[in-house]
């Protein structure tokens, strides 16, 4: 538990960690830590505004946690509330005012907005004290939606959150909404490279890159684990793994509509042609000025690579799509593909999360295969497609990959 100087303290440097971390998705859940942390809270959970209503976005909970088996995570379900008075999120967005309630059971039926029991009724969980926080922009619209739940004291008893915790709290919500504001902007621009890509590839949709990403993660968390990873490193990694991971495709914009959309299969010719994306994505990041902008490269030029070194594009010197020194053509004129750990782990990683996903998701040319036949053909290629260590982490994390594909569903409306 913070005392008040380290609280201070900790206000004082929060703005230059936050800001070092790009990734929407990954802000999220560093923000929902650290506010817990500054007033020892059990619980919490991060709403996000789209238009009228708040979309659940992260949610943590230190009790039923130990509840798991080690190494495990919870799974939340998805799902949104509307923007109005009737409920403890939606006043809090509706109104812009902070919400800091002693005892959620004991609100007065005076009150325009209620407490759901529905999650204590499903999980057995306990909600008491909350503190609900409107997430405000600069120009003072409401962002989002941060609740802490159940103060605790020095013996972790519930507690009713104090005074002193609210004008921290209100202090740090600032700060944690600049860092948002911007982290929403990336994401965007990041959508607005993939939207350009669904022009010319209708499969590159925001919710598909968000699935491979958000199964990405999924992946490399346990793999990394198992390796004792740092924790400071897993995170930074995860940060870039995500969004380079969304990007896997956008090399296609430079290749030719007749072969991206040719209703036919592709001559030999044209699928070396398509192969060339792989090079022209990396060749997008080639100024690297950033950890991101490396695992971005990584992952563009190898997320086609194939275990068995049957993949592409191979050992390419992306700048000059030239052969790195040591590898030649054949005579075909192809390249022979990077052959087991000689592929980046994150190449290997994404590589598992593009097929699933294309198997699994609807295209113009299939139906949505079953996840049954899709765990199939995923468990077949381990060793000859795929890493068989990350095969084997993938499907043990099928309850997870799940709850991303209902989060990240096709819609009509912009991911």
């Amino acid at each position: 538990m913070l005392n008040e100087k380290q609280k201070l303290d900790t206000l004082m440097v929060l703005g230059i960690e936050l800001n070092r971390i790009l990734d929407l998705d990954i802000l999220l859940e560093r923000v929902l830590t650290r506010a817990r942390q500054f007033v020892n809270a059990d619980a919490g959970s991060i709403y996000i505004r789209e238009g009228d209503r708040l979309n659940f976005a992260h949610s943590q909970n230190a009790t039923l946690q130990k509840r798991l088996p080690a190494g495990e995570k919870l799974i939340y379900s998805t799902f949104s509330v509307t923007i109005d008075q009737t409920s403890i999120a939606g006043y809090a967005a509706a109104t812009g005012k902070m919400l800091s309630i002693p005892d959620v059971y004991q609100l007065s039926p005076a009150k325009s907005y209620h407490f759901s029991k529905k999650f204590d009724k499903a999980s057995g969980y306990v909600t008491r004290s909350m503190l609900t926080i409107p997430l405000m922009s600069s120009k003072k619209d409401v962002l989002g939606i941060l609740q802490i739940i159940n103060a605790q004291d020095q013996e972790n008893r519930i507690r009713a959150f104090s005074q002193t915790d609210e004008k921290v709290m209100l202090h740090f919500a600032g700060i944690a909404a600049v860092a948002l504001e911007r982290a929403q902007m990336t994401r965007a621009m990041i959508l607005r490279m993939i939207r350009m890509a669904e022009m010319r590839d209708p499969k590159e949709t925001g919710a598909h890159v968000n699935r491979v990403a958000g199964f990405s993660l999924e992946i490399y968390e346990h793999w990394a684990k198992r390796r004792n990873i740092d924790k400071k490193e897993i995170d930074k990694t995860r940060d870039v793994l995500r969004m380079g991971a969304m990007l896997h495709d956008v090399g296609k914009v430079a290749i030719s509509d007749l072969i991206l959309k040719k209703p036919a299969q592709l001559s030999f010719e044209e699928f070396e042609i398509m192969k060339q994306h792989t090079v022209q994505g990396a060749r997008l990041f080639s100024n690297l000025q950033s950890d991101y902008d490396e695992a971005a490269a990584i992952i563009a030029l190898n997320h086609h690579e194939k275990w068995n070194g049957s993949g592409y594009p191979g050992h390419v010197n992306p700048a000059t799509g030239e052969p790195m020194p040591g590898h030649e053509r054949g005579t075909d004129g192809t390249l022979p593909g990077k052959r087991g750990e000689e592929i980046p782990i994150l190449g290997r990683i994404v590589a598992i999360a593009d097929v699933y996903d294309a198997l699994s998701s609807k295209r113009s040319y299939k139906e949505p295969w079953d996840e049954s036949r899709s765990i199939e053909i995923i468990s077949r290629g381990a060793g000859s497609h795929f890493d068989p260590e990350l095969v084997e982490i993938f499907v043990n994390r099928l309850a997870f990959i799940r709850a991303i594909q209902t989060r990240y569903a096709e819609t009509d409306a912009p991911a």
